[in-house]
């Protein structure tokens, strides 16, 4: 390995990271985190840099002002000479390598690394290409974001993707309410501290005074909206009663706290700043694209930003009457933005007017660019059955919308090291599992049978996952020689219904009611076959745990699940086979049954094919690296176009 030694007025900096210095092109940008911010910033009124081999322990002294790396053999071949490129005020605002002869021929310049510019890969002999990558300012704006609050993906989402962003080298910030609910739960916001930063916004016919708690952790600038609205016993939308009341009130309030954030919070010694790229999640953060556009924007602040949204679930939109509009704190001619108009059968009565305000229908009219998080379901919600009203607006968006698959977090879900296990395997060793089913059958009061097909369900007891489809079939599906485990909460209808069949069928059916993490994992790690029959089903995280824990999902064909799950064929590849689990579809009984029953018999009969399922799963890239690049990608097509403006 080769040195790259600096000589300055402050003394010798060696970089071990050049290891070939004699090639025909070279591209370098100072990146101040690595500590050339010093060349950026200060200004010099000579100066070249050039860089040589370092073979001695002697180092030229600076001349003139100049940063010299002299090397005596490389003077003979000849070094190459970092140049200064100046703006109009003489300030360095970067480099360009010249060759020694002094001929002037720049081999490569890059913009300010503190604009947020770009890393382009080169051709360089003998080293391998790098992909070009542009850093920004992020902003995500969510109603929940993990540990710190979650009740589904979109907590998994926004706690996960904005580290993995970070350690690729954006500045991101994460922007969400600070809810303390009287519970255990509180201990999350335990690591914020208060900032010395009060701010009042406009909206619901008064100032609303607002204060900020900010943590760093791993990266990332975890800002937290405090205000009293936030601080009340249930989830961040409810409670056993219900949705909040006031639920428009408070994510209004969050949206109007998040546009003030990077203009106003000194977070590491300076703010954010006004070229930020805003990454607002379903419709809580639904005002952010609007309130840029109609009140931000028009006096000049905030002209370079650029906003994505990020849909979820697009059955959530934030409906709410229409008079509600002059509380938002929105110019009155901005209505038509978020304006929404009821069906005549969707009305209660023959005086409704139908008319309502949709915050998530004002944010798809307003951003830059609109997200899934999924392909399958960028294209579901553009049908009339999957865009709950709003697909023809979609549709007419199809050339800003894109899906990107949600990834998981490895470390959390990795079989190889899971400590709510009962024992750890991988992929080269499968041995463990079969400890994990027979340790759940334990722990469940069911028969231990390690040979005995065990299927497994997690998640909401709801319509949405096809519950009911699971309650119609179960008597049929239990006359096999199959056990069956579900855990989740949700319609007491399916809670009771759970409780009863455990009861009829004690040998061979259990039902958790609620959520355990703990018991969440052991069911992926113990089942041979997870069961996932969702209406719609935007993303999925369970079947990429399940996948990565050898464990076969079948799934109905929609959204994410169609998008994540390969269709298993075993005659592919010579009769090798290929997939990762079974797809049914149309969506009925009949169909999800014969699904199971294929997936049973080859689990049972053929066992090397159902190994090769297993392997093919778990080594399946879900990662949120992955899925980062492509929202690099998005970032960068967001920058393309001119901002909304009206």
């Amino acid at each position: 390995m080769e040195s790259l030694c600096i000589v300055g007025n402050g003394g010798v900096s060696t970089c071990q990271a050049f290891t070939r210095l004699d090639t025909t092109r070279v591209g370098l940008r100072p990146r101040a985190q690595l500590g050339f911010g010093c060349f950026v910033r200060e200004r010099y009124k000579y100066g070249n840099l050039v860089i040589a081999r370092s073979g001695r322990s002697e180092v030229g002294n600076s001349k003139d002002g100049n940063f010299a790396v002299e090397n005596e053999k490389e003077e003979k071949r000849g070094g190459l000479i970092l140049g200064p490129e100046r703006d109009s005020s003489g300030s360095i605002i970067g480099f360009n390598l010249i060759p020694p002869s002094g001929d002037g021929e720049v081999l490569e310049s890059h913009e300010d690394a503190t604009t947020g510019g770009t890393e382009e890969a080169e051709d360089i002999e003998g080293v391998e290409k790098v992909q070009t990558r542009v850093t920004y300012n992020i902003v995500f704006v969510t109603s929940e974001a993990a540990p710190y609050s979650k009740t589904g993906g979109l907590g998994d989402v926004c706690g996960s993707l904005p580290i993995v962003l970070a350690a690729r080298g954006h500045r991101v910030m994460v922007v969400s309410p600070r809810y303390l609910h009287g519970s255990p739960a509180d201990k999350n916001f335990a690591g914020a501290s208060e900032l010395d930063c009060h701010i009042k916004v406009y909206c619901f016919g008064g100032e609303q005074e607002v204060a900020f708690f900010h943590e760093y952790r791993e990266g990332v600038d975890w800002v937290f909206v405090d205000h009293p609205s936030y601080h009340r016993p249930g989830n961040p939308y409810g409670d056993s009663r219900g949705a909040f009341g006031d639920n428009q009130f408070r994510f209004a309030l969050l949206c109007h706290a998040a546009c003030e954030a990077p203009l106003v919070l000194p977070l590491g010694g300076y703010t954010y700043g006004e070229k930020c790229l805003f990454l607002v999640n379903d419709w809580h953060a639904g005002l952010v694209p609007v309130l840029l556009a109609s009140k931000y924007r028009p006096y000049g602040v905030y002209k370079d930003a650029r906003t994505i949204l990020v849909i979820h679930n697009l059955a959530h939109q934030g409906v709410e009457p229409a008079a509600t509009y002059t509380n938002l704190g929105l110019p009155s001619e901005w209505y038509g933005a978020l304006g929404w108009v009821f069906p005549t059968w969707a009305r209660t009565h023959a005086l409704d007017t139908g008319e309502a305000v949709n915050l998530l229908k004002g944010a798809i009219v307003t951003v830059d660019r609109i997200l899934t998080v999924s392909k399958g379901y960028a294209w579901e919600i553009t049908t009339v059955e999957g865009g709950y009203g709003l697909h023809e607006l979609l549709s007419s968006r199809r050339s800003v919308l894109n899906g990107i698959t949600n990834g998981i977090d490895i470390y959390e879900w990795n079989p190889s090291s899971d400590k709510h296990i009962a024992s750890n395997y991988s992929v080269d060793d499968l041995s463990g599992k079969v400890q994990c089913k027979i340790a759940l059958q334990k722990e469940l009061g069911l028969p231990i049978k390690p040979d005995c097909p065990l299927i497994g369900f997690i998640g909401r007891l709801d319509y949405q996952k096809g519950i009911d489809l699971i309650r119609w079939a179960t008597p049929e599906l239990l006359e096999d020689d199959v056990q069956f485990v579900m855990l989740g909460s949700g319609d007491p209808l399916y809670e009771d219904w759970m409780r009863a069949t455990e009861s009829t069928y004690k040998d061979k059916f259990r039902g958790w009611v609620g959520f355990n993490i703990p018991i969440s994992h052991k069911i992926t790690a113990g089942a041979d076959i997870l069961l996932m029959p969702s209406r719609f089903e935007p993303c999925g995280l369970n079947q990429l745990y399940a996948m990565r824990y050898g464990t076969v999902p079948v799934v109905h064909g929609t959204g994410g699940l169609r998008d994540t799950v390969q269709a298993f064929d075993p005659y592919s590849k010579g009769g090798l086979g290929e997939g990762t689990g079974w797809i049914f579809s149309p969506l009925s009984k009949e169909s999800m049954l014969a699904a199971l029953r294929v997936a049973i018999m080859t689990y049972r009969d053929h066992k090397s094919s159902w190994e090769g399922i297993m392997k093919r799963g778990m080594v399946k890239d879900s990662t949120w690296e992955n899925a980062a690049v492509h929202y690099e990608q998005v970032f960068e097509w967001a920058f393309i176009d001119p901002p909304y403006i009206n």
